[in-house]
């Protein structure tokens, strides 16, 4: 049977994920590296962290807004040109000896903020460009660009740029936002505009309060949404708190070389390379439902071994098997809220969920760095332990909508809300 193209448009979205992705990965890896050689504070640490997150829970729903009234194909040009500029100050202040983990923080806000922006305007335009059968497979590719190019390659490689010279990732990574902006500008408007036809815009225009008003009431009056966004923040805490100061974890507990953490990375990598390249094969043998529901628990559950893990290779195996799980989970999740929320909405009710969901992880990653304090293993079991409790509580209910959201159209619930 042949597989059904996606189109130009995708492909091009595509193609500046992929690049994107390579310099996320680069300053993934380069920008912790670079803060625990600044200050071997957990606190200090999981602020890096937190930074990063924070813009979610400031700028995402008004964020929101502005992708639903914006050219989505413009502000991703736009967001990735401003990250090459704030990366590329960034290296200058490494290659002339200025930089102090106050500059980091600075640089890791600002590149936060934009990558709200990108991410909530490229998430917009997949159920504007594409049906909704097309969902799973697209959110697949995606999660592939960023799972393989960000971690299988992005992250060995910034490692051993970091070995060879401190500055080289975070000059690569500047280069890589803007080779990213230059490919989404060459999506053709026509592509985007056509698409947007299809799909209507509510007649009543709201001002921008009444917007975010709309966006939040939406999420508290369709239960599924609710149901799953306090299910999801929830599980965001706690992951955000576990993982606040593994790299510390890793390299003063696991006795792991920094120049090695790349590598490490590969591992986890290579495991959410085939949870994606299987995702939509495993929920269409066993039900999105079911793949979902059982996801989770995995992902959640090997946070907490990875905490009692003894050395640095049984840390790695469990890594390929959370990342395996937690990759089929992203995909199949993102296809639920693409079938849940209507394309033309996509953007204020994106933000809003956002908000929430990454809203709490910095507070997470900042108390994961205070309780890392009494030892850096604490925070991967707290972390741990929380997040298979509320996964084993939520079992019923995720597995119940993701076989509903699977099933098609969520329409005829939507039209039902004001």
């Amino acid at each position: 049977m042949k597989t059904e193209k996606l189109g130009p448009a995708f492909n091009r979205l595509f193609s500046a994920s992929a690049i994107s992705n390579l310099a996320d990965g680069l300053l993934a890896v380069a920008a912790p590296l670079l803060a625990i050689s600044l200050t071997k504070n957990p606190v200090l640490i999981s602020m890096l962290s937190a930074l990063v997150m924070l813009p979610w829970l400031l700028f995402a729903i008004p964020i929101g807004l502005i992708v639903d009234r914006v050219d989505k194909r413009l502000l991703i040009t736009f967001t990735n040109s401003l990250r090459f500029v704030i990366a590329g100050l960034l290296a200058l202040a490494i290659s002339t000896d200025f930089v102090t983990i106050y500059w980091l923080f600075v640089a890791a806000f600002l590149i936060g903020i934009s990558e709200v922006a990108s991410d909530t305007a490229s998430q917009s335009l997949i159920p504007v460009i594409l049906e909704k059968k097309h969902f799973e497979r697209a959110n697949s590719r995606l999660n592939i660009a960023e799972t393989v190019i960000q971690n299988f390659i992005g992250g060995p490689l910034s490692g051993f740029l970091y070995a060879t010279a401190v500055v080289l990732p975070f000059v690569l990574n500047s280069a890589g936002f803007l080779i990213a902006a230059i490919f989404v500008f060459l999506i053709p408007a026509h592509l985007i505009t056509e698409s947007r036809d299809e799909t209507k815009e509510p007649a009543e225009k709201k001002s921008f309060i009444g917007d975010i008003k709309f966006g939040l009431k939406y999420l508290w009056n369709d239960s599924d949404l609710r149901g799953l966004v306090t299910i999801t923040t929830s599980l965001g805490f706690f992951y955000s708190l576990s993982m606040s100061t593994m790299i510390l974890f890793i390299t003063e507990v696991l006795g792991l070389p920094a120049k090695f953490f790349g590598v490490l990375m590969a591992g986890a990598g290579s495991g959410a390379i085939i949870g994606a390249l299987l995702a939509p094969r495993i929920s269409k043998k066993f039900g999105r439902g079911k793949v979902l529901a059982v996801a989770i628990f995995i992902s959640s559950i090997t946070v907490f071994f990875q905490g009692i893990s003894p050395n640095v290779w049984v840390f790695g195996v469990i890594g390929f098997i959370s990342s395996f799980a937690i990759t089929n989970w992203n995909i199949l999740l993102m296809s639920c809220y693409q079938v849940l929320i209507p394309s033309e909405l996509y953007g204020r009710i994106h933000g809003a969920r956002r908000t929430f969901v990454w809203g709490v992880m910095p507070i997470g990653a900042f108390l994961g760095g205070v309780i890392a304090q009494s030892g850096l293993r604490v925070p991967l079991l707290v972390g741990g332990i929380a997040t298979t409790l509320i996964s084993l509580s939520a079992f019923r209910f995720i597995f119940e909508l993701g076989n509903q959201t699977s099933q098609g159209d969520h329409s005829e619930v939507n039209e039902s809300k004001d």
